[in-house]
């Protein structure tokens, strides 16, 4: 399978600010441990900001790959000849797209965080999604990438 004229990944990392939420609740959890004594307050600490660390991060590690003739979006992979038109969305119409216009059939693989989007059409007629909506950071970069791809295969 050949690669893209122009490859494209990004991970949906999570804020900065989610660290420090993950730091808190080991805060929480050692407060909460600390009639117990010395030993189960560092316990609480390690062990509470390790498990909202690693939740964070597990939250955080979802991916956007563009790589041959397909688009990777999580556990999602759709042939690059399936999708149609792209649009993309500045934060205002991405949180219209999020809420009232979002059709139920669609694919959504949203973060909150991140306030741009793409929306890409599916024209598989086997397919009942109608569009995909994907959370990124350079929605103008990955539309760039797919139209690569879909010349590369064509």
């Amino acid at each position: 399978m050949p690669l893209s004229t122009t490859p494209y990944e990004e991970r949906l990392t999570a804020p900065r600010s989610w660290w420090l939420i993950s730091f808190l609740v080991g805060l929480a959890m050692a407060l909460v441990l600390l009639p117990f004594g010395t030993l189960p307050l560092l316990g609480g600490l390690v062990g509470g900001t390790a498990v909202a660390a690693v939740m964070a991060s597990s939250y955080g590690s979802l991916r956007i790959r563009v790589v041959g003739d397909s688009l990777i979006a999580g556990e999602a992979r759709i042939p690059v000849t399936a999708l149609g038109a792209t649009e993309v969305l500045d934060a205002e119409e991405a949180r219209a797209w999020r809420t009232y216009k979002a059709d139920t059939r669609a694919f959504l693989l949203l973060r909150s965080y991140i306030p741009t989007a793409l929306k890409v059409e599916v024209i598989d007629p086997e397919d009942p999604t109608p569009y995909l909506y994907l959370s990124t950071r350079d929605p103008q970069r990955l539309a760039q990438a797919l139209e690569a791809a879909r010349k590369a295969v064509a």
